[in-house]
């Protein structure tokens, strides 16, 4: 059992001034794993103070220095590869292999990538007798998800050292666990006191406290959309510069060349990988209709090649992060059943032999409309819609009708045609052909899916003010 109950405040771990806490629990046995402190209004104010008084120091700090800060960082966290490992498992629910190579790893890349983007970023431009510089934007709020525990969270704390600006996290109460093994490994890399500051709570008091604090400059928030609407209007009072990535109902278009099988297995991989708890997961695949009962029994073929079981065995997915995690994922496939859909895998219920935790069934509809609710609102499981289309007029049509724009995928074999839909494709990453991530390249969404972008250089401009100097001769 952790009992992590203390804040981690100006370079050291103290009391909540509140009582309250909270049991973390693994979604695999459904039994508590650790404890946090729920943060109040007073330890919020506490950090915001130490990250306000960090922030003259280490804005000015070299760019060699904080190169520096982030490779030590990086070594830092390679020592602590097990004990990540470990807690997101736990935490989370996710499979040791999926935790190690895709949880674990992405972590340490933003941290190894922001450094070296550091080093050729230019702070200063030159135009004649003008000098525009990019100053560090202030204190930076950053209120992260539970679905990527160290993903999000080191892409927004390595781009935000990176600029030379302090910040206040406030994790999700589901996933705390890799945040202080975070706290520690700052520690361990000489983190200057009051640049990083970590206080567990509740989106209703610490996640608004930051959002309509006066003195947070900037506030980097992943998660659902509703949210991210709240913090954009508590954010307007006082004017405070918002990044937002929010969710995706994200297509993946097959083209009528594909390998069908490896399209399935793409397609299948797309949708339970994490669970199917992934704002850029391709929820929607859409085939043509000559391909269509090829590609349903291509996918019936490949499903058993992803077993659903304890995290720590052999599985390729795990259990949802909670109960109420699966019931809405539940609800949502009996409203395809509802609406119409054909289910030709999975459904509602606990896959056999798993009774505790909170398991469930990937889950194949066809027969898809794309105005069903099941393929117009963001599930957060491991659920595919399959939607039939006849020409890639129709295909790009159908993938762009939705309130969202995060990411996009194409597969197939045409280099034109897949340019071509992935140049009509409305969203912010477009992967064609399973090709791997980019780390220095941007990420975010178009529409309802966000504001701004992060990862590499651009989110390092996400925390820095751009200032006009005119009349300053070379």
């Amino acid at each position: 059992m952790r009992n992590y109950t203390k804040h981690y405040i100006n370079g050291e771990w103290v009391e909540s001034t509140g009582s309250e806490t909270m049991d973390v629990i693994n979604p695999a046995t459904e039994e508590p794993a650790g404890r946090i402190s729920l943060g109040t209004q007073e330890d919020l104010d506490r950090a915001v103070k130490a990250a306000r008084a960090a922030f003259p120091s280490f804005s000015t700090t070299s760019k060699a220095y904080r190169v520096e800060l982030l490779e030590n960082i990086a070594k830092e966290y390679e020592k602590r590869k097990d004990g990540l490992i470990d807690a997101i498992t736990e935490e989370l629910g996710s499979p040791r292999g999926m935790t190690e190579n895709v949880h674990y790893k992405m972590g340490l890349v933003h941290f190894q990538t922001a450094a070296e983007q550091l080093k050729d970023f230019e702070f200063n431009e030159r135009r004649g007798d003008t000098l525009i510089k990019k100053e560090p934007i202030g204190v930076s709020g950053l209120i992260t998800p539970w679905n990527f525990p160290t993903n999000q969270t080191s892409t927004k704390l390595a781009s935000a050292f990176a600029a030379g600006s302090p910040v206040v996290l406030k994790p999700a109460e589901l996933t705390p666990f890799a945040a202080v093994i975070l706290a520690e490994i700052f520690e361990a890399a000489d983190v200057p006191k009051g640049v990083f500051n970590l206080v567990n709570g509740t989106g209703e008091t610490i996640g608004n406290g930051i959002s309509s604090h006066p003195d947070i400059d900037f506030v980097s928030f992943t998660g659902s959309g509703a949210v991210g609407q709240k913090i954009s209007e508590n954010a307007a009072k006082n004017v405070k510069k918002v990044a937002l990535e929010l969710g995706g109902k994200s297509p993946m278009v097959i083209l009528d060349d594909a390998d069908v099988k490896k399209a399935a297995k793409a397609a299948v991989n797309n949708v339970v990988m994490n669970s199917g708890q992934v704002c850029s997961a391709a929820t929607r695949t859409l085939v043509p209709n000559s391909m269509h009962d090829d590609f349903i029994a291509a996918v019936q073929e490949v499903l058993p090649g992803y077993p659903v079981g304890d995290p720590n065995g052999p599985n390729m997915m795990g259990p949802l992060v909670a109960e109420k995690q699966w019931d809405r994922v539940q609800g949502y496939i009996e409203k395809g059943v509802e609406e119409g859909a054909t289910l030709v895998a999975g459904g509602t219920g606990k896959p056999e032999g798993l009774e505790k935790g909170y398991y469930v069934k990937p889950t194949v509809f066809t027969d898809v409309d794309n105005d069903m609710v099941i393929a117009q609102e963001e599930i957060f499981g491991p659920v595919m819609s399959v939607i039939r289309y006849e020409g890639l007029d129709e295909a790009v049509d159908t993938a762009n009708d939705t309130i969202y724009g995060l990411a996009g995928y194409v597969f197939g074999e045409d280099e034109e045609k897949l340019q071509d839909v992935a140049s009509r494709l409305q969203a912010g990453r477009i992967t064609v052909n399973n090709a791997k991530a980019d780390f220095t390249a941007p990420f975010g969404g178009y529409k309802q899916s966000g504001v701004g972008r992060e990862w590499g250089d651009y989110g390092i401009e996400e925390y820095l003010e751009v200032k006009t100097v005119l009349g300053m001769p070379s």
